[in-house]
This record gives C-alpha cells, sequence and structure tokens, in this order.
C-alpha cells in the first residue's frame, strides 16, 4: 500500500498547511504517490494512526513536530496491541519548532531530505516508553512516548511553553519558558525508584526518563541515551535554580551538565514515581503535559519500526 501522511497543518506555526504542496512534491519525487490526512485537534493523530494501520498502511508518516509524532505512535502501538503484534513502520518528517524528535532519530531538517530517508533502506527497530499517570481530570491514563518523559520544572517548562506558543523559536521559547519557571521554583519531594529497587525519597528540580537524547527545544539531556539499547538513560536535577541555568545553560545543550554535582544519571527499564507533597508534581511527555504524578514509565524494547539513520549512523 502506499505510505500514508498524518499532517498537523497547525505546526511550524501554520506553514505546514500553508505549504504543504512543497512537502507533498518533495514526498511524491522520493517515494512516489501516497495518501494523507489532516489532524483537527489535539489528540486526533492517535485515531487518525489507528485508522490508517487498520486499514493496513505499511509505513505511517508523521509530519509536525513532537506532539504530532507521539501521538502517531501512540496510535500505531494502540493498533498493534489490539492486532495482536505486526503494524506500520513509522516515518517522521520534522515541522516543530523544538525538534528534539528529529535530533534523536537523526532526521533531516528539511522536507526533501526527510523523504529521501523515507524512500531509502534505513530502517531501525527501536524502543518505546509508555507512561501510566494521572491524568488532569483526575483518572488512571497511559500513552507511550518516543523520546524523553519526565516531570518537575520541565512539566512546568511544557506548560507554559503551551500556553504562550513558539512564536520566538523552539530554542528560544523553551529558554524562556526554562527561565520563568525556574524562577521562584522550589525543589519538589518524591519518592522514586528504579527497576523494582529500594524508594529513594528526594526533593528534585526535574527527572527526565530518556529513551532519546534531547528535549527543551535541543538541551542534550542524556548524551548517552540510544533509541535501541532496550534502556532508558534517566537523568536527576537537584537544587538547580535560575543562577544555575544562566551561567551553565550552555552545559546542557552540549551535554556536559552530566559533570555537574547537582546532577545525578541511572540506567533501568522501570521508573516509578510519587509525590510526598501537596503540590502537583507535572509531567513531561514528548514535550507536552498530560498529567501529574503518580507515574510508572515502562521501557517497551524493539516495538517500532522507524524509517530513520539514527545520530550514530
Amino acid at each position: 500500500m502506499k505510505p500514508h501522511l498524518i499532517v498537523n497543518p497547525a505546526s511550524a506555526y501554520g506553514r505546514t498547511g500553508r505549504h504543504f504542496d512543497d512537502i507533498a512534491r518533495a514526498v511524491r519525487g522520493a517515494v512516489g504517490d501516497f495518501d494523507c490526512s489532516f489532524t483537527e485537534r489535539r489528540g486526533h493523530g492517535v485515531l487518525l494512526a489507528r485508522e490508517v494501520s487498520r486499514a493496513g498502511a505499511n509505513l505511517v508518516v508523521a509530519v509536525g513536530g513532537d506532539g504530532t509524532a507521539s501521538e502517531v505512535v501512540d496510535g500505531l502501538m494502540l493498533e498493534r496491541a489490539a492486532a495482536g503484534g505486526g503494524g506500520a513502520a513509522f516515518g517522521f518528517i520534522s515541522r516543530g519548532t523544538g525538534g528534539d524528535l528529529r535530533r534523536s532519530l537523526g532526521c533531516p531538517t528539511d522536507a526533501a531530505g526527510a523523504a529521501r530517508v523515507l524512500a531509502g533502506p534505513a530502517e531501525r527497530v527501536i524502543d518505546l516508553g509508555r507512561v501510566e499517570f494521572v491524568g488532569h481530570g483526575g483518572k488512571p491514563e497511559a500513552r507511550h512516548f518516543v523520546n524523553v518523559a519526565g516531570f518537575g520544572v520541565a512539566g512546568r517548562v511544557v506548560r507554559d511553553v503551551e500556553r504562550m506558543g513558539k512564536l520566538l523559536g523552539g530554542k528560544a521559547t523553551f529558554m524562556l519558558a526554562s527561565a520563568k519557571a525556574l524562577m521562584g521554583w522550589r525543589d519538589q519531594p518524591v519518592r522514586w525508584r528504579i527497576d523494582g529497587g529500594p524508594w529513594r525519597e528526594d526533593r528534585v528540580t526535574s527527572l527526565a526518563v530518556c529513551n532519546g537524547r534531547f528535549f527543551g527545544g535541543g538541551m542534550m539531556v542524556a548524551p548517552a541515551a540510544r533509541l535501541d539499547d532496550g534502556l532508558f538513560d534517566v537523568t536527576l536535577w537537584k537544587g538547580l535554580g535560575l543562577a544555575d541555568f544562566a551561567l551553565k545553560k550552555g552545559m546542557l545543550y552540549d551535554g556536559s551538565h552530566l559533570r555537574l554535582p547537582n546532577t545525578s544519571t541511572f540506567r533501568g527499564r522501570v521508573v516509578e514515581a510519587e509525590p510526598l507533597g501537596k503540590e502537583p508534581v507535572l509531567l513531561d511527555v514528548d514535550g507536552e503535559q498530560p498529567g501529574v504524578l503518580p507515574a510508572r514509565f515502562t521501557l517497551l524494547a524493539g516495538v517500532l519500526r522507524a524509517r530513520a539513520p539514527g545520530v550514530d549512523a
């Protein structure tokens, strides 16, 4: 069957929708004819991905930002579970402003280059994360993530990014939101553990459960993370304040922040976390803010075929 593009026309400040003819020309030139659907609201990508996968599409391509890609993957995985296995491969034409998943996958920045990857032989079998959490309505929810999930100040940052939009561009917007979130921030008390080990009680600035390497508009949160190694890389920050961010933010972008005394790293397959205070502890799941702790993050090894060269290619 033909590849199927699931397009968020509102991504890239609406430029994806306005210039979709250019994207379509690039895809058609690389892979030939294709089908496409357009998202109309948040969460629509999940439904569309399930529908086209059920209909037999062998390659489903998210065209949009990291949130669109995360929705498409969630839909593919839900349909895979319903069908008892199999399912379509995932492709990505990055049209967002943050570009973190594009960096982690090693995808080209331009539509023509991304289309050539879709047509080429570069296909990887990658891991995903699944997070079970409490939604804003107070009910249990679950979703998959490709890149990075976590909690703490990162949850506040993505909430503020959603409110302010990204008119300044991905990196500038996340930097501004990070500075705003850290202004007056007090580390939040949680208890957490990895792989069923002993519970740890910490006051945390942020804890990131990483399948990929990047979040926050290009911050290299987990330099050693690989999408296909069967493990999460977990980065824990404690006592990180606005002054640290202002003076050391360069270290967050080149990965050298791991040398800082307030940074710790771990590896594992299951991360559980619960709040210890009354204040909600906000989640960040692939750059979106869907709910709060308590949460359980589970590594699903080798479950998704992705048309992507990889950062190590």
